[in-house]
């Protein structure tokens, strides 16, 4: 199965266990699927445009995107992935490509997209190089003046989880936590088999240094999340329209607060290729 030489063993049985399918339809991926599209909303361009959604899993986005009437190109390691996103294009008059690949190697020509979304990769590259070399070849198939939006988890994201349910005092978990804190690496313990496999956790000047050192101009760096997730009753008051109003004000106000960025999970970079650009 080619998809099995995308990516590590580990990577593909956790999503075939897990329902990347549902994931976004409960609890905090329902915040995180509406927030995700309004930052993305911030860098779509007005007119029919050419976007790449790599690392996409089932398709939710770019399904999203195909209905506003974008050329979307999905390209994906996983093969359960790749089948559900077949179905769910098939059922669309503006049908979105499906693509097996990974971001180190994409099978598309220099300046092709006006857009370029990294969802998986920036997070399941454990290594910088490989990171470094899926930005690159983000860069090259990028058209001049073209947006990449990388999304990555934060290197606090964990800690913070544990601090509020009491699973940082399972040594296991503080381990992992204490791993993610100072080197950014992400192996989920033994006894933790539900938590997300193997990834990279990024620091936001990081993630930013990142991009920049590979001459791509520096836009802004989102909260997904923000810190209203803080909220004791969170999910609650996000099912009543005043609360989620508060809440989602909250979050917008301090999307780009450097300060309060490390409170949020997840947080997307926003970076241009300018006119110079190779």
């Amino acid at each position: 199965m080619k998809s099995k030489q995308l990516i590590s063993r580990n990577i593909e049985d956790f999503y075939n266990k897990a329902s990347e399918e549902t994931r976004l339809e409960k609890g905090m991926g329902i915040i995180e699927f509406e927030r995700i599209k309004s930052l993305i909303e911030k860098y779509i361009p007005s007119t029919t445009s050419k976007i790449i959604d790599i690392g996409g899993g089932t398709g939710k986005y770019s399904e999203w995107l195909a209905r506003k009437g974008h050329q979307v190109y999905l390209v994906e390691p996983v093969f359960k992935h790749l089948q559900i996103a077949k179905q769910r294009t098939n059922k669309l008059k503006n049908k979105f490509q499906v693509k097996s690949g990974e971001s180190k190697k994409l099978d598309f020509p220099n300046k092709f997209a006006d857009l370029i979304i990294l969802h998986g990769p920036l997070y399941h590259l454990q290594k910088k190089e490989d990171r470094d070399i899926s930005i690159k070849e983000a860069k090259r198939v990028l058209k001049n003046n073209g947006i990449i939006l990388g999304f990555a988890i934060n290197y606090t994201a964990s800690t913070l989880v544990g601090l509020l349910n009491g699973l940082i005092h399972k040594k296991s978990f503080f381990e992992m936590c204490k791993s993610e804190l100072t080197t950014g690496i992400h192996n989920p313990p033994d006894d933790f088999p539900w938590l997300l496999a193997e990834a990279y956790y990024h620091k936001p000047e990081q993630l930013k240094n990142e991009f920049i050192n590979q001459e791509l101009t520096y836009l802004n760096t989102y909260a997904v999340e923000g810190m209203a997730w803080l909220d004791k009753d969170y999910f609650t008051n996000m099912l009543n329209n005043k609360k989620k109003k508060n809440l989602m004000d909250l979050i917008q106000i301090t999307e780009n607060d450097s300060y309060i960025l490390p409170f949020s999970p997840h947080m997307m970079i926003a970076v241009k290729k300018t006119k110079n650009g190779k």
